[in-house]
């Protein structure tokens, strides 16, 4: 039975999404203040975070960012009551996996943890390693090396990698990219791929400005160069 750590300070609300998840087969404690969060996830080693974005004591940004930092892996998904692609934006950039906008219907919020707990507790069909000059990577551990050095890489940072390296030297669009790492029907706005295809490059090494190892074939989407390591 997975464990869900919920930080939601709204009393009404959280009761609500525990009573719903936990009849859906959903082991939920909830935090409200925002500075306990980072121990009860050290304590816990929850399956899954979600994490408000507007916490008292300490902010969902703030949380995310040193829980990463803190070496937690699973994936982490945000609730936001903005709609906006900044919050978005930012929230991928200090390590979340997702988002929900509230207020949240039920099978949306349920069907999204879902989705990130197969792709964290899956076991790759393919299970070698990948190997490409410097750069490892262990797919069925999900573990990443750089020169080898561990990169730190959330769960869909670390699916898309793969994603990209087993079909490496092809372009796959980002309709592609967003559906596989995301598991969902790609509206053709959503900012993700990008996003997280950014943070591997910086994670990887890569130049923002002239990137050789993930490159961007515009209008067509982004490949990953098998010998750019």
């Amino acid at each position: 039975m997975s464990v869900v750590l919920l930080a939601e300070d709204d009393e009404r609300l959280a009761s609500l999404v525990k009573d719903y998840l936990e009849a859906n087969g959903l082991t939920v404690a909830v935090e409200a203040f925002g500075l306990r969060v980072p121990r009860q996830v050290q304590s816990m080693q929850p399956d899954i975070l979600i994490l408000d974005l507007n916490l008292p004591g300490k902010d969902g940004i703030s949380i995310c960012r040193e829980v990463r930092g803190a070496g937690f892996s699973g994936p982490i998904l945000m609730l936001t009551a903005r709609d906006t692609d900044a919050d978005q934006v930012l929230g991928f950039d200090v390590g979340a996996d997702d988002y929900v906008i509230k207020p949240a219907e039920p099978r949306v919020l349920l069907a999204r943890i879902h989705a990130l707990l197969r792709r964290s507790q899956q076991v790759p069909a393919e299970q070698e390693d990948i190997v490409m000059g410097c750069l490892s990577i262990r797919s069925q551990a999900r573990e990443v090396t750089l020169d080898n050095t561990p990169v730190a890489l959330s769960s869909h940072e670390f699916d898309l990698l793969l994603t990209l390296a087993r079909q490496a030297g092809k372009v796959l669009s980002r309709e592609y990219l967003f559906t596989t790492i995301c598991n969902r029907a790609y509206d053709g706005l959503d900012r993700t791929v990008d996003v997280r295809v950014s943070h591997l490059r910086k994670k990887l090494g890569d130049n923002s400005e002239n990137p050789a190892r993930i490159k961007t074939v515009w209008g067509r989407g982004y490949m990953l160069v098998p010998d750019a390591w």
